[in-house]
Parts: structure tokens; sequence; C-alpha cells
């Protein structure tokens, strides 16, 4: 007996080949993302408060908390730039293309300014990572940030030239560009707990 051939029973041809938020497939590999990586800024945090915990100071003395200026700075920045990373987002959700390109260059500066001070944030901790546990666990902290910042940022302008080509309006481009700006909304949630942590907590329990 042989088989029976295939039924078509309708077209579908016209069905979406993209959608953006829980309909995307890629964004709910991002949410996935912010799990895995918010155990781990969880743990960390866990880490700082059991390690203030065995102190009689925080920090401990001689050392100074961390100078205010870099790390205010960064925060400020990071902040602001959630305003054209809004805008790109909602852009790219309405397929507006030229929107899209224009805001996403205006991102630009901003990642610069951010890596610059992520820079200066560094050498203003006044503690070496090595130097006790207090100095580990906010280079730990201020280093994880970090990674987040530079995976953002090489996937942004990755991104950025893409959205130039003359493919750069494909409707998967577009959800990309959609899903990385939910992506670095999470990237400056998780640094306001962590800018707590390393600037003001260790002035307000000292």
């Amino acid at each position: 007996m042989s088989a029976l051939p295939p039924k078509f029973e309708g077209d579908l041809a016209e069905l979406p080949t993209h959608a953006f938020g829980h309909r995307s497939l890629t964004w709910w590999g991002v949410v996935a993302f912010f799990l895995i990586e918010g155990t781990a800024f969880g743990l960390a945090i866990g880490v700082y408060f059991f390690l203030q915990g065995l102190e009689n100071s925080w920090p401990p003395e001689p050392w100074k908390p961390a100078d205010l200026l870099a790390g205010t700075l960064f925060t400020i920045t990071i902040l602001l730039s959630e305003i054209p990373s809004t805008i790109v987002k909602r852009a790219a959700e309405r397929h507006d293309l030229a929107t899209v390109r224009r805001w996403m260059l205006v991102l630009i500066p901003f990642f610069v300014l951010l890596l610059v001070f992520r820079a200066f944030e560094f050498n203003s901790l006044n503690v070496k990572w090595d130097d006790n546990a207090y100095g580990s666990i906010i280079w730990t902290l201020l280093f994880l940030h970090l990674t987040h910042i530079l995976t953002d940022v090489a996937d942004s302008l990755v991104l950025t030239a893409l959205i130039w080509t003359k493919r750069g309006g494909e409707n998967r481009r577009i959800v990309d560009v959609s899903e990385n700006a939910m992506y670095w909304r999470f990237v400056w949630l998780t640094w306001i707990p962590i800018y707590l942590l390393i600037y003001w907590v260790p002035r307000w329990v000292k």
C-alpha cells in the first residue's frame, strides 16, 4: 500500500518571518542569559556581604573607600545612554531604519566615555585586587560588570556596521537591534547595586 501524497490546506507564505518581544526566540535567549548572569551577580554580591561581616571595618584599616568621581561619572553616563538606546529600540520595532541608523551612531560616544571612565575606576579603588579580601571582591564586581559592558559594546558596534549595509533593513537584523537594546538595560540595571556596593556601602558602614 503506497503512502498518500501530502495534502496542503493553506498558503503559509503570508505568515510573518520575524517577531519582537516574547514571540521571538532571540528574546527568550536573552532572558535566559539574564537569569544566568543575574545569578552570577547575586553570588558575587552575597560574597561581598559575607566578607564584610568578617571584618571589623569596611574597608579594613588602613584602606580608604574608592574615590567617587570616576564611578559617579560612569553611572551618570550609562543612565543617560538609555535615552538613545530606547529610541533605537522603539524605532526598530516600527521598522524606522533611518532613525535606527542615526541613533546607533549617537550611542558610540557613550560607549567610548564608559570605557574611559571604567579604566579610571580601576585606578581609583584605592586598593589592589590582591591586597585583601575587600580588594578582591570589589575588583571582582567591577571586572564582572566590565565583561558585560565589553560584550554589549562589541555587539552594538557590529550591529551598527551591519545596519548600514544593503541588508541592514532585513527583519532579522532589526530584531537583533531591539534585543540588543534590551540587553543594554540589563547592563545598566545591574550596575546600580554594584555602584552602591563599591562606592557607598563602605562609606555608610565604616
